[in-house]
């Protein structure tokens, strides 16, 4: 049994001359938050990308939880995806939908939960994440900020998934609302980590990493600089790493 949900093989993803991955070879280690740093133009989303299966390498494989995801069919890879939960910048609710309908949604898209079921769930999850009953029927402009955040986890959450993916989750926040998420995002986390669990968030706010994360992958112009736990991130002498921590 691999002690990784994800692994990257010889990954490389060029477009047209440009050398986007540059045949990387790491795992993310399984049950636990793992965080890709890097500046910008790194390469962080396209990894992300590839890990979901929105694009697909130009050589090697992305292997999840023992399947490498680019030799699956569309219709296979359809429903692997409902192995993700997934945070999007901005929390990417639909905006004519109320928090209720939002966390529904993917429960009426991929499963046969009628609907009695389906609120019983919702309600659940939108508890779970700090969202009153009241709130659970507003639309995404009527919650602030760090509320569209709440129910946009708990909307990841629906289908159970395994792997929870976080792209850039506290963009635009203020500083104690981004810690507000970040410990909601570690709550989840480690309350879900007893059935397998693990969590990649991709992200530029390097004090919140190092307090929340397990694992930190570095990355550089489309290659791995270093693929560390926290505390040995945090000593690392890599001068690229030492101008990052730095800022």
């Amino acid at each position: 049994m691999s002690e990784f949900s994800i692994e990257f093989k010889d990954l490389s993803k060029l477009y047209g001359q440009a050398t986007i991955l540059n045949n990387l070879n790491f795992g993310i280690h399984k049950n636990k938050i793992t965080t890709i740093l890097g500046f910008s133009g790194a390469g962080k989303t396209t990894l992300m990308k590839h890990i979901l299966g929105l694009t697909m390498p130009t050589s090697g494989d992305v292997i999840v939880l023992g399947t490498a995801i680019n030799k699956l069919d569309e219709l296979a890879l359809r429903e692997f995806r409902r192995n993700f939960g997934m945070v999007f910048q901005y929390a990417a609710l639909f905006d004519f939908l109320t928090s209720f309908e939002n966390v529904a949604f993917p429960l009426r898209e991929f499963t046969k939960m009628n609907e009695e079921q389906i609120k019983d769930k919702v309600l659940n999850l939108l508890d779970s994440v700090g969202i009153s009953l009241e709130a659970a029927y507003r639309l995404p402009s009527e919650l602030s900020g760090g509320m569209r955040k709440r129910v946009g986890l708990a909307r990841g959450l629906a289908l159970d998934p395994h792997i929870m993916l976080y792209d850039e989750p506290t963009s635009g926040l203020d500083p104690i609302t981004t810690h507000m998420v970040y410990d909601l995002m570690r709550d989840t986390h480690y309350n879900n980590v007893h059935h397998g669990f693990t969590s990649v968030i991709i992200s530029h706010d390097i004090h919140a990493t190092l307090k929340y994360s397990d694992y930190i992958v570095f990355m550089e112009k489309g290659q791995v600089v270093e693929h560390l736990d926290v505390e040995s991130f945090k000593k690392s002498a890599n001068p690229v790493i030492r101008r990052f921590l730095e800022l």
